[in-house]
């Protein structure tokens, strides 16, 4: 069994699909750009806990402070002045906040792609 030193299992709570993704990725990058963008993805990613919580202040504190977050401005806003769609919508993002979590990762790992491409030649 062959075993080294993968940097994503740094990150405690990535899920198989969210490493699957990264992984996907960064195929095409050298070893230089992979540590850029390990780099640059881990300032963007949210950790599922992270989204949890910020669900569970969006329920009971601040409607709509989930997708804020995930940079779902209109959502966000919606949220807000609904109170969470009469907390509804609220108590979904909770049930679903690992979803919330894994979409966000892959606009981060897409975007940290990105920057890394133009950055790092």
């Amino acid at each position: 069994m062959e075993t080294y030193n993968n940097p994503y299992m740094g990150f405690p709570d990535m899920t198989p699909e969210e490493m699957n993704y990264v992984q996907q990725t960064v195929s095409g990058l050298n070893d230089k750009q992979r540590q850029y963008f390990y780099m640059v993805y881990t300032g963007k990613r949210k950790s599922v806990q992270d989204m949890l919580i910020f669900s569970l202040v969006g329920l009971f504190v601040v409607p709509g402070l989930q997708r804020f977050v995930t940079g779902q401005i209109g959502m966000g806003l919606l949220y807000l002045f609904t109170i969470g769609l009469c907390f509804v919508g609220s108590i979904m993002d909770l049930i679903n906040h690992k979803s919330l979590a894994n979409e966000y990762n892959q606009k981060m790992a897409y975007e940290s792609f990105q920057i890394t491409k133009m950055a790092v030649a």
